[in-house]
């Protein structure tokens, strides 16, 4: 009977109820919008592009994570709806996991893709050995065997707290004081993770408008625009997704939780605009092997 009393305890107020609501649209929409929008992203990436150059392959492994979590968001969507969670334990680990693996995955690549612009732009000789498609694969890979490494003793101590709560008729919100299934290890380490990236993003925005300030003719003012909006975009994802999600998961400020849950889902629909202004002629195909700026800009 604990299992049902907590779904029902959850709807109990008026509240919780219209937050439960406020909850499935948000995940309706994101879905909505956010499956097309990824779904094309990745076919453009992988049809048109080819993955030839470093840039391509991160974005196209942001898109994959993209489209993991917004597949994952119908079963949030059913059951800030219903208030129940049928699906049993290892579903609601797995849900949970590709939540989190969305907001770290999302985070590095989107650093990686600032980084990538960063060397085309500051560093584009230098650099050019450097930023092939083979060491942009190397690293995806090693990032998702990282991930995925680290939800194996998540998604044990997940799935330990939830039977010792006997919760398994609920999901994402455990309201039961006693039951407590987040691992607090996994909020600092989420945002140091955060923190670090932004900062790194931070600098790497820095150098590059370093670099491209003065007078520029008016293609490469184009091109100084479009460099700028992508380090604009990272910022912004940062900032206003990640960022608050983060500090809210770290000191457990339970009333902002899932509101916070929320607004970081969000954060896919947001990405492709990344692939529109890193990419040269994003919706035409590629035939050089290399899609940067580097040559474009003086």
């Amino acid at each position: 009977m604990n299992d049902n009393n907590d779904s029902l305890g959850a709807l109990s107020s008026e509240g919780s109820y219209a937050m439960y609501t406020a909850s499935a649209i948000v995940y309706g929409s994101v879905v909505a919008l956010g499956l097309p929008l990824n779904a094309v992203s990745l076919w453009v990436l992988l049809r048109r592009h080819g993955l030839k150059s470093s840039s391509a392959v991160f974005m196209s492994h942001l898109a994959l994570s993209d489209l993991l979590l917004v597949l994952s968001l119908p079963t949030r969507v059913y059951f800030y709806a219903t208030g129940t969670w049928p699906l049993g334990i290892q579903a609601c680990t797995a849900t949970t996991m590709l939540f989190r693996n969305n907001i770290r995955s999302s985070a590095i690549f989107i650093t990686f893709i600032g980084l990538d612009r960063l060397l085309a732009v500051v560093y584009p000789l230098r650099s050019r050995n450097f930023r092939t498609t083979t060491n942009a694969w190397k690293a995806c890979v090693f990032i998702w065997l990282l991930i995925v490494a680290v939800n194996i003793p998540e998604s044990l101590y997940q799935i330990s707290q939830i039977k010792s709560c006997n919760a398994t008729n609920v999901c994402f919100e455990f309201t039961n004081n006693v039951c407590s299934v987040a691992n607090p290890i996994v909020g600092y380490v989420q945002s140091g993770l955060v923190f670090a990236m932004l900062g790194v993003n931070v600098v790497a925005t820095t150098m590059v408008s370093w670099k491209l300030r003065g007078h520029l003719s008016d293609a490469a003012r184009v091109n100084k625009m479009n460099i700028m909006l992508i380090f604009t975009i990272n910022l912004l994802i940062f900032i206003v997704f990640f960022l608050p999600f983060s500090i809210v998961l770290t000191l457990k400020i339970k009333k902002a939780i899932m509101p916070m849950f929320c607004l970081a889902s969000v954060n896919c629909c947001l990405d492709p605009l990344l692939y529109y202004f890193s990419l040269d002629a994003f919706w035409k195909k590629k035939e050089g092997s290399d899609m940067d700026f580097s040559g474009q800009i003086t």
